[in-house]
């Protein structure tokens, strides 16, 4: 079938950026049927998955069901029409392959758009095996294992050592045994490379948040004080020393 297995690095939905984008926008689809007609979103899944693969795409240049059947989808609209049909046909063989050949070098053109469009602000970044980089937590992701959620949880632990290089962007980490649930192998853009000497660092293990944290009050000194008009309120100004 000439079909080929591409593996994707943990954490890097880009890999495989047309299913995300497809799924994004059956989302979107399945959210404004909810909004219109109410119901559950399995109740829309028939007329989303009719109305998406009849839709024009820009990248293949057709709508999906003619770019797999090598015709237009035949609607309700459609019915009224007499003609007549072939099926199987040596004709129809050759304008399916012709519109498969079509499909496939309009979307080479779309991905090498798109890739013109991202090589404009991406800088290349390498490390070299046994190299201590940092890694980059994702907190919105809802990832428990690291540390603590939430917006004041640390951006990047580690450091870590490069153990071997996969492919041209990912490289695979010596790993903690706390973090032998997580896939080792990470994308570049997940990294950092760590510029600190092995003993300047300070591990997370020995830090400790309190709980309760809270500022220390201390006693200041007011130097004068004043009262301002803000709209239809009295504000009191305080100088503090």
């Amino acid at each position: 079938m000439g079909t080929r297995l591409n593996i994707s690095t943990a954490y890097h939905p880009q890999t495989d950026g047309q299913s995300e984008r497809t799924i994004q926008t059956l989302e979107d689809m399945l959210r404004a049927c909810i909004i219109d007609f109410g119901g559950g979103w399995d109740d829309h899944l028939p007329l989303v998955e009719f109305s998406y693969n009849n839709s024009y795409h820009a990248s293949i240049g057709m709508p999906p069901y003619e770019a797999l059947y090598g015709r237009r989808c035949r609607t309700p609209l459609c019915w009224g029409g007499v003609g007549q049909k072939e099926v199987g046909s040596k004709a129809a063989v050759l304008d399916l392959t012709e519109k498969l050949q079509l499909v496939k070098a309009r979307m080479k053109a779309a991905q090498d758009r798109q890739k013109s469009y991202a090589d404009k602000r991406r800088r290349p970044i390498e490390f070299e095996v046994g190299d201590q980089v940092l890694l980059k937590v994702s907190p919105w992701k809802g990832i428990i294992r690291f540390r603590k959620r939430g917006k004041l949880s640390p951006r990047f632990i580690g450091p870590f050592r490069i153990m071997a290089r996969v492919g041209k962007v990912a490289y695979r980490l010596d790993l903690p045994d706390e973090l032998s649930g997580i896939h080792p192998t990470f994308h570049v853009s997940h990294l950092r490379k760590c510029l600190a000497d092995d003993v300047a660092y300070v591990p997370l293990n020995d830090i400790e948040v309190d709980e309760r944290l809270n500022y220390i009050e201390e006693p200041v000194a007011i130097v004068d004080t004043k009262e301002k008009q803000l709209r239809n309120k009295m504000i009191r100004q305080v100088k503090v020393q």
